[in-house]
């Protein structure tokens, strides 16, 4: 897996987290560690950086990029969702950052083994993390045309769900669906377009692809856990950084946020999402979707 990949937003991080030479940093989706770099720079032998990935892959090209740093540095293979563990594990009573990059790195997209694009025809897979059972190839392949549809949906915010599940079921009935570049395939034909000449810029498998994703790796439900654990694990004005990349992810982190603004536990740092600029969208196109909210625990 190569290490290219660009941190998005990382000039605002800078301006936007101020962290102490002894601080403690939990990098909760630490992905290639490019986010991490930017918080260890003011680290030194005092301070702590815990990386928690799901991808072992990851890690691995992690604590090669990390390897040069002043600070503590603990890496480990862990989803988000089980943050408040790993920090219990590692004698962690408190942070001063808690961050999370959710969205989805280049590295993994371009990986064979993962499944995640139809850039390229691979095994239609899109497990993040080794531990889990079920495929978007056994859901494409066993749901129903109403659960399929209902997914789609719902984690892709697709309007053509009902189509696509339909077109899905009937190319089942003649041989197994097993790679991305079939599904891909299968979705442009319900639209009837082909995906090289399409005028949107969009295409059209993109949607049900984030969906499947979605479901297989319990991103929403995970999200909603770690949200709900940050709180408890935050020392007095430290501070929450969420990254979000759609919707979905953005408003359950923006209502996260808001109810414990209400309830008296965060101060919201950023009104309004914190989104790149032109200069960096053109310099890393990735970062176009990308959402920074920070909020501060009173």
């Amino acid at each position: 897996m190569q290490a290219e990949h660009k941190p998005v937003l990382a000039q605002s991080i800078r301006e936007m987290i101020q962290l102490k030479s002894d601080a403690v940093v939990v990098d909760a989706t630490v992905g290639f560690a490019g986010h991490s770099r930017i918080f260890a720079e003011t680290l030194d032998a005092n301070g702590t950086l815990i990386g928690l990935d799901v991808d072992q892959k990851c890690l691995e090209t992690a604590k090669e990029n990390l390897k040069d740093l002043q600070c503590r540095v603990l890496l480990v293979h862990a989803n988000f969702s089980e943050i408040a563990e790993v920090m219990q594990q590692n004698g962690i009573e408190a942070a001063d950052l808690i961050f999370a990059d959710l969205g989805i790195c280049s590295g993994q997209l371009a990986d064979m083994d993962r499944g995640l694009s139809f850039g390229q025809d691979m095994k239609l897979d899109m497990r993040l993390d080794d531990r889990l059972e079920v495929t978007a190839a056994d859901i494409v392949n066993n749901r129903d045309e109403k659960g399929l549809a209902d997914l789609i949906y719902e984690f892709g915010e697709e309007r053509a769900s009902r189509k696509i599940a339909r077109s899905i079921v009937d190319y089942r009935h003649k041989a197994k669906i097993k790679t991305t570049g079939q599904l891909a395939d299968i979705i442009c034909k319900a639209f009837g377009c082909d995906p090289n000449s399409r005028r949107s810029k969009l295409h059209p498998a993109t949607k049900t692809f984030q969906a499947l994703r979605i479901a297989v790796n319990d991103e929403l439900g995970n999200l909603e856990i770690f949200l709900n654990s940050i709180p408890s694990l935050l020392k007095k004005h430290g501070r929450a950084a969420i990254i979000s990349f759609h919707s979905l992810e953005d408003r359950i982190v923006k209502n996260n946020f808001r109810s414990n603004k209400a309830a008296g536990v965060y101060d919201i740092i950023t009104k309004k999402p914190i989104i790149a600029d032109r200069t960096e969208v053109l310099e890393n196109p990735r970062s176009r979707s990308a959402k920074l909210r920070i909020a501060e625990k009173i």
